[in-house]
């Protein structure tokens, strides 16, 4: 118990400083798969909450892996944890990487898990929109299966938002 307190105490503290220095974000999602079926068979979309620190970003997202309608119990609802990293900027352009992991509920392949790469456009220090591709993977306890995506997604930051990167060209002097 002795012990217990002061990490607690520490974690919190912890907590505390990174909230002040982090910016949140809201970010509407929608994309396109290149899995078989009709055109609502082959649209998700996602919404983002989110926060910010420099280069890496932390979101909760919540989304369907399908828009068609549903017959019996629906399967495409989904919620994933997806950490973003900002890997090079050049003016207003940077290059992101995500790697997720989620769960879809009620479905026989529940574990997603995703990786996505994109290039991030600031329109202003509220509004950034991302062009983005990757790959969904699907798992259950019998079976297994991927598909490639394609979409674009609008951020709002609820506080101005300069993100920076890993990697960025030197100012010239």
């Amino acid at each position: 118990m002795k012990i217990l307190l002061p990490l607690t105490f520490a974690g919190l503290c912890c907590v505390l400083s990174l909230r002040s220095i982090a910016q949140t974000y809201l970010s509407l999602a929608p994309n396109i798969t290149n899995d078989a079926g009709t055109f609502a068979e082959k649209l998700n979309v996602a919404i983002e909450l989110g926060r910010q620190w420099d280069v890496f970003s932390l979101g909760l997202d919540y989304g369907k892996t399908t828009l068609a309608r549903q017959h019996g119990r629906d399967t495409s609802n989904y919620l994933e944890l997806r950490p973003n990293l900002n890997i090079f900027q050049e003016g207003k352009f940077v290059n992101t990487f995500t790697a997720g992991i989620g769960y879809i509920f009620s479905a026989q392949q529940t574990l997603m898990t995703e990786l996505t790469s994109g290039i991030e456009y600031t329109a202003n220090d509220y509004i950034h929109v991302n062009v983005y591709f990757g790959q969904y993977y699907y798992s259950g306890r019998y079976a297994a299966s991927n598909v490639t995506f394609f979409g674009v997604s609008a951020m709002y930051y609820f506080k101005a938002a300069k993100p920076k990167s890993l990697i960025s060209r030197s100012a010239k002097k």
